[in-house]
């Protein structure tokens, strides 16, 4: 039995404000690509379902003379690390297993590279499928952050996807 739902985590006003900021249609994917590679790998999809869904929470745009820059973004990013911390504040907050948002929250840390300055990690199975979740829905200069869509669609898919995790687990404990 999972202490909190997708649905929570996706309907709360701290989740809502930066999966919006970061590309809530992204959020979504990598979520849905989390739970399926979760599933390949044997680990449990609730958490990289929620880890998919939270990865870039701690996102902050960057621009220069008013546009959008890439460039400036990469340089100076650290969202793997912010998103880390406001993902372990809102699970905890919504009466997650703490043992479980750490473990959230460090996939989070360490789904991207982006920030460290070497690519040395050696990433648990958890932290690496969120990784090639993100991966599978990048697109190129980071336009995978502004695809959009429509808050009931995403509200359903959500839905959707809780029901998945709930079968899925149904499953594991009946073998």
């Amino acid at each position: 039995m999972r202490d909190v739902k997708l649905l929570d985590v996706f309907t709360h006003p701290i989740a809502q404000k930066y999966l919006n900021r970061s590309g809530l249609a992204h959020a979504i994917a990598v979520a849905y690509h989390s739970f399926h590679l979760a599933i390949e790998y044997n680990i449990d999809p609730d958490i990289a379902a929620k880890a998919g869904l939270l990865h870039d929470m701690g996102h902050f745009t960057w621009y220069r003379n008013g546009k959008w820059d890439y460039d400036l973004y990469k340089q100076n990013d650290i969202h793997p690390i912010k998103g880390a911390e406001r993902a372990h504040k809102l699970l905890i907050r919504l009466g997650e297993n703490p043992i479980k948002a750490k473990t959230i929250s460090l996939a989070i840390l360490f789904h991207t590279d982006s920030f460290l300055p070497s690519n040395d990690i050696i990433r648990t199975p958890l932290q690496q499928v969120v990784k090639w979740a993100d991966e599978k829905d990048e697109e190129e200069g980071g336009k995978h952050h502004y695809r959009k869509i429509d808050f009931i669609r995403a509200k359903e898919s959500i839905m959707n996807l809780d029901e998945l995790i709930d079968e899925e687990q149904r499953k594991r404990l009946s073998s």
